[in-house]
C-alpha cells in the first residue's frame, strides 16, 4: 500500500521535566503509539530502490555531535574482520578511514559501493548480514546506543528542541515523534521508499 500524508491531526503529551524545572518534554503520543516496526530483512524496500536490501542505510549516517563520531570510531576498532565487509577498507593507507564530508559539509560515515561503510552485503555473510556496529553490540552485549551513530538507533523516533517563552520564564521544549520524510531535510521527498508513515510497516 502506499504512504500516508504525515500531515494530520495528532494526539500530544507534554510534561516538566522532573530533573530540570526549566524544561519541557513534549511527545507526540499517536506515533509512540502506533504498532510500527522495522521490516529490514523483511519485507523494507530500501530508501533507494537501486539497492533494496540496504534499508535506510544507503545513504550513510550523519554523526549528532562530536562525541558521536569519537564513539563510533572507539566500537569500528573492536570490530573483527569477519564481522566487517569493510575491515581492509578502513585501514587502506595510513589513516583509519570511517568518516566523510557530507553534502550539506557535515561529517558522516564514508560511503563504499553506494552505501554505508558499515554495511555488511549478504554475499559477505548471511550471519552478519546488514550493520557491522549492530553485530558488534549484539556480540559484547551492549546496548545499541554504545556503537552505532545516534541516528542510526534513534530511527524511527526523532528528538528535536523547541523553545517556550510564559510570562518571564524561558523554557526549552525537547519534542519526541516520528522522524518523518521531512526530518531528512531536502532529500526526504527523493526518498524512494520510506517505512515510518508506510502500512506495509504497521
Amino acid at each position: 500500500m502506499a504512504e500516508i500524508n504525515t500531515n494530520f491531526p495528532r494526539d500530544w503529551f507534554e510534561f516538566p521535566d522532573p530533573l530540570n524545572p526549566k524544561q519541557i518534554f513534549k511527545c507526540d503520543l499517536t506515533w509512540l503509539t502506533s504498532n510500527w516496526n522495522c521490516v529490514f530483512g523483511s519485507g523494507c524496500k530500501g530508501i533507494d530502490e537501486n539497492f533494496p536490501d540496504h534499508g535506510c542505510c544507503s545513504d550513510g549516517a550523519y554523526y549528532n555531535v562530536a562525541g558521536d563520531e569519537k564513539r563510533v570510531t572507539k566500537a569500528a576498532k573492536r570490530l573483527p574482520k569477519e564481522m566487517w565487509q569493510n575491515y581492509e577498507v578502513a585501514r587502506k593507507g595510513k589513516s583509519f578511514k570511517i568518516t566523510e564530508i557530507g553534502l550539506d559539509k557535515e561529517r558522516k560515515t564514508r560511503k563504499v559501493n553506494e552505501t554505508c561503510i558499515f554495511f555488511n552485503e549478504k554475499s559477505f555473510s548471511e550471519e552478519y548480514f546488514g550493520c557491522a556496529l549492530h553485530h558488534l553490540a549484539n556480540k559484547e552485549q551492549v546496548h545499541y546506543l554504545e556503537t552505532k551513530p545516534d541516528i542510526c538507533w534513534q530511527l524511527p523516533l526523532r528528538r528535536s528542541w523547541e523553545t517556550r517563552e510564559v510570562g518571564d520564564n524561558k523554557y526549552s521544549v525537547v519534542v519526541i515523534g516520528e522522524y518523518t520524510r521531512e526530518a531528512w531535510g531536502a532529500g526526504g521527498a527523493d526518498l524512494d521508499w520510506y517505512c515510518t508513515s508506510n502500512t506495509e510497516a504497521h
